[in-house]
């Protein structure tokens, strides 16, 4: 399985109004949740799945109603620990 970050544009949409798609994105059928980020002034939102392409991602989002977008499959991840680590052997 890979991690894919998704961008969306929902202005105006409320923190009640994410919480209602939770059903839905809990029973995760083609991509598994992981991770939301949200700036409901904005609009702006980023969420994280896991799945095995994003075509499933694509398929999650069209199963549960929510308009994305872009779908990015994530190959490479850094912590700050590890950001940290990597400075130190430098």
């Amino acid at each position: 399985m890979a991690l894919f970050v998704s961008l969306h544009q929902a202005p105006g949409l409320s923190p009640e109004e994410i919480a209602g798609y939770g059903p839905d994105v809990a029973k995760g059928v083609y991509a598994t949740f992981r991770q939301l980020y949200v700036n409901t002034d904005t609009g702006f939102i980023v969420s994280v799945y896991e799945a095995d392409s994003a075509a499933a991602v694509e398929q999650e989002f069209e199963r549960v109603g929510f308009p994305f977008d872009s779908i990015n499959e994530i190959d490479f991840t850094l912590s700050a620990a590890e950001l940290a680590q990597m400075l130190a052997r430098g």
